[in-house]
């Protein structure tokens, strides 16, 4: 019987099927005209009170978070130097624009830090918001007695990835030794961050809702985002009033088919209300009796079910399973999975086939990739032996000395910073280089452009100290620059800024890399082209693109990310975005070499 059974899979599969049907079905068709889904009310409420709990010891601590970093701010000394003067301070500016961004970023559930001074216009934000249906936000006046801080409530915002909802603390910036206004700090908090995880939480088994409540009724998070900003009264009218005792409890509210238990608890810091909705019909028609009786019949049927599932099933699908998984995954970056069968029936011929197919296609594969290797070595070498670098040193170093000899100092200043750029940009053959050498690449490109374009640009280099002995790819910053400088500063009037920031990432595994400007920027659909070219870059040559795409500058950006997602892999490709007459930002990610100092 048993060689009959595992000689065929069809006779396998017949016998699963019929096992696996009628013994649920008998089960279930036995018990389910007797029981029905039902909980207590009770344990509704005491599981849903204690989910306020959990919810309320989050957000008690986002907010006291928040308070704290408000205070660090206001008596940092460095800001209260800054907002003291009587004008903008630009070195001070992006000193401590830095910092509040690395307090922003180590803090996931921080939207926004802004400082606002008050002697001078010259806003501090650590983000980009394009706009706002809140942008003029009515700060209080600044009493003559103790400080005014104050909750905003939620209100939209709109940056490079979309739409956000955030409250905002708002505080005044007094200066320390004589008391008096000198700025405001806003600080705004994410409302996405404020309510994830509240659906994972389960209230109500799923059906409930959460919602937190601000002190004038409003409602400010919700797990229903188009409830935001509505007043909950208008909302759900009545319940204002059930919920206005200042302390936590549940109540019931509505009738019929909208009956509903509410559950409220408060959130002391703010006096802010955590408010929970359960429907009436998630618990009214459950009882403990039919709970039990339930159990006990689905626990025999699925002891039943198991013992002949895992009898049959398991010995006829597993290996099917594992074939398809394997088919169904296949990297082609890497070799296909062997397949290990143990059984000599059609599977287990399949997957024999299988294995001869994955050995043959990674011959293949292995076959062209070392000619491709060989074409790209074969090529490069070509290259570099068209340049001579001790002959091109020589022979700029002579240049150099007669232009010093003629008492022509700008063009021996471009001849040597073109000579150390050379220099670098060679680098012995080898494809990294330290931080700090790639920046010292960068002041010299700088150097030779600056002679060719005098007063048109400004660099400011933020580098966090400790990345400076870390090796990184060499060449990635100078097109980068170069594109910021031709497409974003030179078209614009007047003189044009183009920051450089190298930090490391909060986990410190990571170096991330951000070039900035303030030039022209560009459209969206514009944009949007350069995204998709960088995207959809496969090392082509130059004359195979678009004669639009070369003169935006796309050639050089995507070159530069094959190379990263070459060296790096996937998480370490261009991010860009930019905004018409805002600027041009691009970033990417690498990780921090282990072989490095």
């Amino acid at each position: 019987m048993a060689r009959w059974l595992t000689s065929s899979l069809q006779r396998k599969l017949s016998v699963v099927v019929t096992a696996s049907m009628i013994v649920p079905l008998l089960a279930l068709g036995l018990f389910a005209f007797l029981i029905s889904s039902r909980i207590t009310e009770q344990k509704t409420k005491l599981s849903g009170m204690d989910t306020l709990k959990q919810v309320e010891a989050n957000l008690r601590y986002m907010l006291q978070d928040a308070e704290n970093l408000s205070i660090f701010l206001i008596g940092e000394r460095d800001i209260q130097q800054y907002l003291s003067h009587n004008e903008d301070h630009e070195l001070d500016r992006v000193d401590i624009l830095g910092r509040m961004t690395n307090l922003a970023a180590s803090k996931k559930y921080i939207a926004n830090i802004a400082i606002y001074p008050g002697r001078f216009d010259a806003t501090l934000s650590t983000a980009t918001w394009y706009e706002s249906n809140e942008s003029n936000l009515s700060y209080p006046s600044v009493p003559s007695g103790e400080a005014a801080k104050q909750w905003t409530g939620v209100y939209p915002v709109q940056n490079y990835a979309g739409i956000q909802n955030v409250i905002t603390l708002v505080r005044p910036i007094r200066s320390i030794h004589d008391y008096r206004p000198i700025g405001w700090l806003a600080i705004s908090l994410d409302e996405k961050a404020i309510s994830k995880g509240w659906a994972a939480l389960g209230l109500g088994r799923g059906q409930g809702r959460l919602e937190l409540i601000g002190s004038s009724g409003e409602i400010l998070s919700s797990m229903d985002k188009s409830r935001l900003g509505l007043k909950l009264e208008q909302a759900e009218p009545g319940v204002t009033t059930l919920i206005q005792d200042g302390g936590s409890g549940t109540t019931t509210h509505g009738s019929g088919d909208d009956k509903r238990t509410l559950l409220y608890y408060p959130e002391e810091l703010t006096g802010w209300t955590l408010v929970g909705t359960v429907p009436y019909d998630q618990y009214k028609s459950e009882n403990r009796y039919i709970l039990i009786l339930t159990g006990c019949a689905v626990a025999m049927s699925a002891v039943i079910s198991a013992g002949l599932v895992w009898f049959t099933v398991r010995r006829v699908t597993r290996p099917l399973r594992v074939l398809t998984r394997h088919l169904s995954r296949i990297d082609p970056e890497r070799p296909l999975p062997l397949f290990r069968s143990e059984s000599d029936d059609e599977i287990g011929r399949l997957g024999e086939s299988y294995n001869l197919l994955g050995a043959h296609i990674q011959l293949l594969k292995e076959e062209v990739i070392r000619g491709e290797a060989r074409k790209k070595e074969a090529d490069l070498r070509v290259l570099q032996a068209q340049i001579n670098p001790h002959f091109l040193y020589n022979t700029l170093s002579s240049i150099h000395w007669i232009a010093l000899m003629s008492e022509e100092k700008r063009i021996a200043d471009m001849v040597e910073g073109l000579s150390d750029f050379l220099r670098i940009s060679l680098n012995n053959g080898q494809d990294y280089c330290l931080v700090e050498q790639e920046i010292a690449h960068i002041r010299h490109y700088v150097r030779v452009q600056s002679i060719r374009f005098p007063d048109q640009f400004v660099l400011h280099y933020i580098v966090d100290p400790a990345l400076e002995k870390r090796m990184m790819l060499k060449l990635l910053l100078q097109p980068l620059v170069e594109n910021a400088m031709i497409h974003g500063i030179q078209p614009k009037a007047g003189v044009g800024t183009i920051t450089i920031m190298v930090r490391k990432d909060p986990d410190n595994e990571r170096m991330n890399v951000l070039v900035l400007d303030d030039g022209v920027g560009m459209e969206s659909d514009r944009l949007e082209q350069l995204r998709i070219s960088i995207r959809e870059w496969k090392g082509k040559q130059p004359e195979k693109q678009p004669e639009k795409q070369l003169n935006q500058g796309g050639y050089g950006l995507c070159n530069v990310n094959e190379r990263l997602l070459l060296h790096y892999g996937a998480d370490a490709q261009l991010e860009v975005d930019s905004r018409v007459g805002g600027g041009t930002r691009i970033s990417f990610s690498i990780p921090i070499l282990e072989g490095s100092p």
